[in-house]
């Protein structure tokens, strides 16, 4: 009868420990949205560059009075480009978004815009990224919505899908319209 080597048992012994422990983080039940120092502070300064051809907003933009979203984009994001349909419709609604255009060559973002379409109201870039660290950004696509008076209601990292639409997006929006 062959001889079990301790060697022989300690990596499946050590993987089913890991396997436990994804099980438990997976199931611990927490909310899995990133947090935002900035949520129901007022937005950061407004510090773009013009994107040609396109209207360009500031920080009196964001104290308007009016409910908005800010959508941080670039064309190299493929979640950027699967969520860009769910923007044009919100768009379409009469929700005012304002795009950041982060850290992109402007070629290729003009052409992201040409084909599949311009959903925002105005438009600025962010080439450095130095308002997106103001802003706590995480990454690309990122999405707030920002109340009549500027302040930040939500921050949303990751594609705006239909379920985020109406599981987080549209219930944020009531707030910001009720604030």
């Amino acid at each position: 009868m062959a001889k079990i080597s301790p060697l022989m048992i300690a990596p499946p012994v050590i993987f089913g420990l890991f396997a436990v422990a994804a099980l438990v983080q997976l199931q611990d039940g927490s909310d899995d949205t990133l947090p935002s120092a900035r949520q129901g502070q007022a937005a950061p300064p407004v510090v773009l560059t013009e994107f040609p051809g396109k209207t360009l907003f500031d920080d009196a933009t964001l104290r308007d009075g009016e409910v908005k979203l800010v959508n941080y984009w670039a064309s190299w994001c493929a979640p950027c480009r699967a969520e860009h349909p769910n923007l044009e419709t919100l768009s379409e609604e009469g929700i005012p978004v304002y795009g950041i255009n982060y850290k992109d060559k402007l070629d290729n973002a003009e052409a992201f815009l040409t084909d599949l379409g311009d959903p925002y109201k105005a438009i600025g870039r962010d080439e450095q990224g130095r308002m997106a660290l103001d802003w706590g950004l995480y990454g690309v696509p990122e999405t707030y919505v920002i109340d009549g008076e500027g302040t930040i209601i939500l921050r949303f990292a990751g594609p705006i899908t239909q379920r985020v639409i109406e599981s987080t997006i549209r219930p944020a929006l009531e707030k910001a319209a009720g604030n």
